[in-house]
């Protein structure tokens, strides 16, 4: 199958009507560099201490979502009667920079490269689960589903800036495979001892 960006998602500009979704499908090619497509409110709190407080907002540019599960939170969105009957999931309802289809988060490891035509981005850890997803997705409890399915997502460094656009095709570059993203997902959501 072959590896494609669905959809690049670009933060709203600010005289844009204030809404539940921060982002929205740019049109054309667009600009990404060490911090993703725009300094902002779109860096997550530190929720991982192997990485250094200076290089967090570097680990955390950009976040990537697979199109493979839209099918299915389409589905659960209607039975919540969020929305009608087979309706598509609106794009940047996780926040995601990137839609990708053909890749899932158990086929990625920290490390692996996503090579695009003009830009390089690494694999630098899955998204844990908030409470964005309960407002965006527009129902209660969609984090905790998110954490039972392990369709986390997963963040993203830039390794080489340039452009990106929808309908680019990519490759993953094997890293280390040391630890897989949904093994690091499984460890940094279960239940700690006291």
């Amino acid at each position: 199958m072959t590896m494609t960006v669905a959809c690049v998602n670009v933060p709203l500009s600010a005289n844009a009507a204030a809404g539940v979704l921060r982002l929205a499908p740019a049109a054309g090619r667009v600009e990404i560099g060490p911090l993703g497509f725009a300094p902002g409110p779109d860096v997550p709190p530190a929720e991982d201490p192997t990485i250094a407080p200076a290089d967090h907002a570097l680990a955390y540019a950009v976040y990537a979502y697979p199109t493979a599960h839209h099918p299915f939170w389409s589905t659960v969105r209607a039975q919540a009667r969020v929305t009608p009957r087979e309706q598509p999931v609106p794009a940047a309802s996780f926040d995601e920079h990137l839609a990708l289809h053909g890749l899932q988060e158990s086929q990625l490891w920290i490390g692996d490269l996503l090579r695009f035509p003009d830009c390089t981005l690494a694999v630098s850890a899955p998204r844990l689960p908030d409470a964005r997803f309960d407002t965006t997705l527009g129902f209660p409890h969609a984090a905790k589903m998110v954490a039972q399915s392990r369709w986390c997502g997963f963040w993203l460094a830039v390794r080489v800036p340039g452009t990106i656009a929808a309908g680019d095709t990519f490759e993953v570059v094997p890293g280390p495979r040391a630890v897989g993203v949904v093994e690091l997902f499984r460890d940094r959501t279960r239940p700690r001892r006291t």
